[in-house]
């Protein structure tokens, strides 16, 4: 069924700008949620993750299928970039699913998301982006929240375990993902690129999870609906209105801007695991958000 064409018209007359901001708004409210999931589920973090990558893939396909030929056909020439994306997408969720399962939601979800670091520097130094003197400081306030989100619960250490060192690595593929949409948004249509992703990315963790013998089935009833939000909320909705972001914004916007997703996970985490927010969490989150509020400013 076709929208309506008063809200089809509706929607034309908002800037792609716009439209863009409010799906990247969309996207990071959804992706607050993947932590959770993950915990809510009684399996391990990859066999969520599988689940996610399937339930994302069955939800969007027939949309894809029923797709005008013409808007498909540039996947035939640039079929690598999903390629690549959805191998960084296995990686990035299969590390921090794992690390989920070390540490505290708080510590894997931001130390996941300081992929903006290595967006910035691999634009800055390889694209040949210009980034502002503004950007860059914005980017340094970012990271300085970061910081002092991961200091000890007295702001007089820092203090690291291996769960946050997985969660930081997964962060370098997840900066990878940004990359490689941006880039792939200038040839491949939303939808012609994140389904192939989608089921790319399914495929590799149903292979890891094989290998390592984690069960696919004989979960309970609660699992099983952690498994259907984390693809339905955080994957279909998280994912499709983030990539559509980066049709319009560039990823060193769009990357610190979702880094408000883990401060939103963070406040969560309160009421829905019991994790309370050490006080200098709370400094370090406002921090971050200043920070992304300054990048944004700068581009």
């Amino acid at each position: 069924m076709n929208p309506p064409k008063t809200l089809t018209t509706f929607i034309k007359r908002i800037p792609r700008t716009t439209l863009a901001y409010l799906a990247l708004g969309i996207g990071v409210l959804a992706l607050s949620l993947s932590a959770l999931f993950v915990r809510w589920a009684d399996a391990p973090g990859t066999v969520t993750v599988f689940y996610r990558m399937l339930t994302g893939g069955l939800v969007l396909l027939p949309f894809l299928i029923r797709m005008p030929a013409p808007e498909r056909a540039p996947l035939r020439k640039f079929w690598y970039l999903p390629l690549l994306a959805g191998a960084c997408v296995a990686l990035d969720h299969g590390l921090w699913s794992t690390a989920l399962s070390i540490t505290r939601i708080a510590n894997a979800t931001l130390m996941n998301y300081i992929s903006p670091l290595w967006v910035a520097l691999f634009a800055w130094l390889v694209w040949r982006e210009k980034l502002t003197g503004k950007f860059w400081i914005g980017l340094a306030v970012t990271l300085l929240g970061t910081f002092i989100f991961f200091g000890a619960g007295n702001l007089g250490g820092f203090s690291v375990n291996i769960g946050d060192v997985l969660a930081t690595i997964s962060s370098l593929f997840f900066a990878l993902y940004f990359l490689i949409t941006q880039r792939s948004r200038k040839h491949l249509h939303t939808l012609a690129y994140l389904v192939p992703v989608n089921w790319i990315s399914a495929g590799l963790l149903l292979a890891f999870n094989l290998i390592n013998g984690h069960a696919l089935t004989g979960y309970s009833t609660a699992t099983w609906l952690a498994f259907l939000g984390a693809g339905l909320i955080s994957q279909t909705i998280g994912y499709f209105a983030i990539s559509y972001a980066l049709g319009s914004l560039p990823a060193s916007v769009v990357s610190p801007t979702t880094i408000a997703s883990p401060v939103i996970t963070t406040l969560l985490a309160i009421p829905f695991a019991g994790e309370l927010p050490q006080l200098n969490q709370w400094i370090g989150g406002l921090i971050l958000l200043a920070g992304i509020y300054q990048v944004n400013r700068a581009q």
